[in-house]
């Protein structure tokens, strides 16, 4: 009687109740996501704390002029001596606010939209897919310059308000084609079998299973509009008397800080900005691994496979009464020329 060895995969113990009931928190199991969720936080702080943190007025001027980093100014001052880090601090809420406002609006505005027109059809499909085509074809930053021609006030509120009007569109597109794919599935259906109106349908059977897919779009309006807010007082189109990191490279630029080698006056405004773009991607990067299972493995998700040789296919569990029995061999199955042998019968070799 012949033995082989077979190579086989051993999967590691299902996940047990208290795992299972730690699968809500596996989005923040990323080192990606926590990382974006940390330097987000600490942005927020300051948006928060930032005007009773700054040593300074930022707009009181001093006799310290276009002075380097020290002691007293740790990121120096500007043409007129006005602290640097007083008026990053500052400046901070304003952007946060832009992006997390329009964010908020464009986001409700697309789940709105979107997930009515994939869900209801029909006419309401039509004539919601069109409202959406029209908007998703406005451009958001020559619009907020026209108004800005025609309001003498251009604020925060503002801004946030047409960049949210001219953002929402492509999130609206996203999740009409989403709802359309969930509308059919079974559960959609012993729903709508039982009786339960179409509201209640939509926002307790289609939209948990859209929540990573709005996050994802949240996350990607609000880098848009902290970009576009910057943008705007940078090219001096919001306005300059209210501090943002727009503003303070705003002035850099026309005093030309670059030019004179005052690069503190423009470097702690531009890595802020590489900072917390950086953490909303790496918070949409998470999003994205923790929605697509082919990029769960990064968040430890996923079933990890060892390979053992010389065991038969054996899957571990801890169900009550079972227990796991492995082979070490198998039995070979005699080949189509080959007869049992009786225990009474000399064998070939002995025979001969």
């Amino acid at each position: 009687m012949s033995v082989t060895a077979t190579d086989v995969a051993v999967l590691d113990d299902p996940p047990t109740p208290a795992a299972a009931g730690r699968v809500r928190f596996r989005f923040l199991r990323g080192g990606k996501t926590r990382t974006g969720l940390l330097i987000l936080a600490f942005f927020v702080i300051l948006a928060v704390a930032g005007p009773w943190l700054a040593p300074y007025d930022p707009d009181a001027m001093s006799d310290q002029l276009l002075q380097p980093p020290s002691s007293a100014h740790w990121f120096g001052t500007t043409q007129t001596g006005q602290d640097v880090l007083s008026q990053i601090l500052v400046g901070t809420r304003g952007v946060l606010f832009v992006g997390f406002l329009a964010g908020i609006l464009a986001t409700v505005l697309s789940v709105l939209i979107g997930v009515s027109a994939g869900f209801l059809g029909g006419a309401a499909d039509e004539i919601l897919s069109m409202l959406s085509n029209i908007f998703l074809v406005i451009p958001g930053l020559p619009l907020i310059i026209i108004i800005a021609s025609f309001v003498e006030d251009t604020g925060d509120l503002l801004i946030a308000a047409v960049i949210a009007l001219t953002s929402w569109a492509w999130g609206a597109r996203v999740l009409r084609a989403q709802t359309l794919s969930l509308r059919r599935r079974d559960y959609v259906e012993a729903a709508r079998a039982t009786g339960e109106s179409t509201w209640r349908i939509i926002l307790f059977e289609v939209m948990p299973n859209l929540t990573a897919v709005i996050a994802s779009g949240f996350v990607g309006t609000v880098i848009f509009a902290v970009l576009s807010e910057i943008t705007l007082a940078f090219i001096g189109v919001a306005d300059i008397s209210h501090w943002n990191w727009g503003t303070v490279l705003f002035w850099a630029q026309s005093n030309q800080a670059l030019a004179q080698g005052a690069w503190w006056w423009f470097v702690p405004a531009g890595l802020c900005i590489a900072l917390l773009g950086t953490a909303l991607s790496l918070i949409n990067f998470g999003i994205d691994e923790f929605v697509n299972p082919r990029l769960r493995t990064a968040t430890g998700s996923s079933r990890k496979v060892r390979m053992r040789v010389g065991f038969t296919p054996v899957a571990r569990t801890t169900a009550p009464g079972f227990t796991p029995v492995a082979r070490t061999t198998a039995p070979a199955a005699p080949g189509p020329a080959e007869e049992p042998e009786s225990p009474g019968t000399p064998s070939k070799e002995h025979s001969a």
